[in-house]
């Protein structure tokens, strides 16, 4: 997998969520766990962050601190470090989760792979194209690359001015997979990254308060009378018009009951 610069973004371990756990390397967990050693609820949380990793990495806690146990851990991949958690300081072993199959791409992960590696992950798992997937993997994929197919016949695949051409030449990644006497071939392109908002400030509004603040804020502040006509002015009331107003009553007046001498000039 290609590595992400945005673990630069990510300065402290309560920064880090499930999404972003995926552009951290193992040595990066290893610095932000140890850094996090001077806040207070570090050891009271460890498992909360945890959870949180678990999600990109394999953790698994050394049972038993012997030379020969790390050597075992390390041949199959993982980085051994020493960890605050819970009363003391153990020894954890960490390894980043492969993506090899169309089981292992998340929603958390999807944006965090390349097309060449989606491509590669697809060409491994596959046999009967892009239907062959379940519509859940579908949509995975789809919610971070652009996804379009095509089948033609082999010689009229990469014909020049073609779908084919035109794919490559805006920078999609294709898999072709055969069938008989016709390919089958599916463009891929990651789709353009979208900054999301924490939900603290999906709670907020653009005065930058939170909603349940904003409503004691506003009670404070006079009414905005600006808009609204002056007690002395006149109203031309056979100047409104149709489109001054909007009725989602579809009917024509004469069906209705009623007469204009019914409405209070407050409803009309």
């Amino acid at each position: 997998m290609t590595k992400n610069n945005n673990q630069e973004g990510i300065s402290s371990l309560a920064n880090v969520t499930k999404g972003n756990a995926w552009d951290l390397q193992e040595n990066d967990v290893v610095r932000l766990w140890q850094a996090a050693e001077k806040e207070e609820d570090i050891r009271e949380s460890g498992r909360h962050y945890m959870d949180i990793l678990r999600g990109a990495f394999e953790l698994e806690e050394l049972k038993i601190d012997k030379p020969e146990i790390i050597k075992k851990y390390e041949a199959r991949g993982m980085t051994v470090a020493e960890l605050p958690y819970g009363e003391g300081t153990k020894k954890w072993g960490i390894k980043k989760r492969a993506i090899n199959r169309v089981t292992d791409l998340s929603y958390e992960n999807i944006t965090h792979i390349s097309a060449a590696k989606l491509i590669e992950v697809l060409e491994r798992n596959f046999g009967g194209g892009w239907d062959s997937l379940s519509q859940g993997i579908r949509d995975i994929i789809e919610h971070g690359f652009d996804i379009s197919t095509t089948t033609l016949p082999k010689e009229r695949l990469k014909k020049k001015g073609g779908m084919y051409e035109m794919k490559v030449d805006d920078g999609f990644e294709v898999l072709e997979i055969e069938k008989g006497t016709w390919v089958e071939a599916i463009f891929a392109k990651a789709k353009p990254k979208v900054e999301k908002y924490s939900s603290l400030l999906d709670s907020t509004n653009s005065s930058g308060l939170r909603d349940e603040d904003s409503e004691d804020e506003d009670s404070d502040l006079p009414e905005d009378t600006y808009n609204m006509p002056d007690e002395d002015d006149d109203i031309d009331e056979d100047a409104l018009t149709a489109e001054s107003y909007r009725t989602t009553i579809d009917a024509k007046p004469e069906d209705l009951d009623i007469t204009v001498d019914d409405l209070d000039d407050e409803e009309y």
